[in-house]
């Protein structure tokens, strides 16, 4: 076996982790809607924060507007073709992982590389590396590990694959020990990185941890890339079969479970602002799906035409005609002209979200009524760990 570890120094955390996954699983169901936002929402942050650890300078937003179909202007085609190429890997995984007759093997591991690197022939999509690599510290430029030789990828990753194939070991753990594995095999000449995470990804749902909230790891590891790269010091600075890993395994399931911690109330509140804006819109006499457009308006941010189509799925017509209404009941207000309009927070979006989530009042400035709601939700939320309902009030317009 590549690496070692001691599953009993894990125990604590492991069963924490069962405690949660057991717990989110048994949580009243998410409206269809509000899940597909939320997984929307995670899947741009794990992109957006797994890409830029690799060098690719796009942000959250970029990445939000890449995968409703639009090509923000700033965003070179080959990153943008990077973030889409993220976003397959993801879902072909996660495409395999359900399959009756998925295994752990070699073929499903380049095929996940090549569409990491987006196709990308010359850089050695698809293909393991064939030449000596070393490792370096991104953001130091430090040389800090050098991987086996080329001649020994093939074997240590089909014993690796092997092993994930056969052991019955804890998602948690399994997630983490194929993450520093395929990192410290460093099997390609890039993408790595990308690769070894989502690999980490795959090993948690198809250990039954199928929610979003443990398979997006890579937003909590972009905000920390210190604790990151430091939790691979227990490689050393050679390739070393022989190694204990268990101080990584330990890092990566503490990440895992400060990440599950905080995205619960975070989640909880955010489902309470999603439904009062579908509220928010069917009281204005709108279509429920012009919460899309609301929801990026609350957050603070912009909303284009193209970007709503694509999260919608209407024609051009229906979405200029939803957006054109919600600047009517001054819930969305329109920027630029034609080609250039964009959309952001009206006057009475805040004001009547609130009502909607029995706030008696919140300021008129959008940053910090926002400040506000999401605020005192958390507090409710921290402090009762329930949910609160929604009653239909008529709308008097303030203004």
């Amino acid at each position: 076996m590549i690496f070692t570890y001691d599953s009993k120094n894990l125990e604590r955390l492991t069963e924490e982790l069962d405690a949660w996954g057991h717990r989110l699983d048994y949580r009243t169901p998410l409206a269809r809607t509000w899940l597909g936002r939320l997984r929307r929402d995670l899947e741009a942050e794990a992109i957006a924060a797994s890409t830029s650890m690799e060098g690719v300078p796009v942000t959250v937003e970029e990445v939000r507007r890449i995968l409703a179909g639009e090509q923000p202007p700033e965003v070179s085609d080959e990153d943008r073709a990077l973030v889409e190429g993220y976003r397959d890997a993801m879902a072909f995984v996660l495409r395999r992982a359900d399959d009756p007759s998925f295994s752990w093997n070699r073929e499903m591991v380049v095929a996940l590389h090549d569409r990491v690197l987006a196709g990308r022939f010359a850089e050695g999509a698809g293909r393991m590396r064939t030449g000596p690599t070393s490792v370096v510290r991104r953001d130091t430029g430090e040389t800090v590990f050098s991987p086996p030789s080329a001649e020994d990828v093939p074997g240590l990753v089909d014993e690796a694959l092997a092993y994930m194939e056969e052991s019955g070991g804890h998602p948690g753990e399994m997630s983490a020990w194929i993450h520093i594995v395929v990192a410290a095999i460093h099997p390609f000449r890039d993408g790595n990185g990308r690769t070894a995470r989502v690999l980490a990804s795959l090993a948690m749902y198809r250990g039954g941890f199928k929610r979003p909230e443990f398979t997006s790891l890579e937003e909590w590891w972009g905000r920390r890339l210190g604790e990151y790269y430091d939790a691979f010091k227990c490689l050393g600075q050679t390739f070393d079969p022989g190694r204990d890993v268990t101080p990584f395994i330990e890092a990566h399931l503490t990440a895992q479970l400060h990440q599950v911690r905080a995205l619960d109330v975070q989640e909880r509140s955010q489902q309470h602002i999603w439904t009062a804006l579908e509220e928010v819109a069917e009281d204005r006499g709108l279509n429920r799906r012009v919460a899309n457009a609301l929801w990026d308006a609350f957050f603070g941010r912009f909303v284009t035409a193209g970007y709503y189509r694509g999260l919608s799925d209407i024609s051009p017509a229906t979405a200029t005609n939803d957006l054109a209404s919600a600047v009517a009941a001054k819930l969305l207000r329109a920027e630029g002209q034609r080609r250039g309009r964009r959309y952001v927070a009206g006057a009475n979006l805040f004001r009547e979200a609130a009502g909607w989530l029995f706030i008696d009042s919140v300021p008129d400035d959008p940053d910090v009524a926002r400040g506000v709601i999401t605020t005192e939700l958390a507090a409710r939320l921290s402090r009762t760990g329930e949910a609160f309902g929604f009653e239909r009030r008529p709308f008097v317009d303030e203004s």
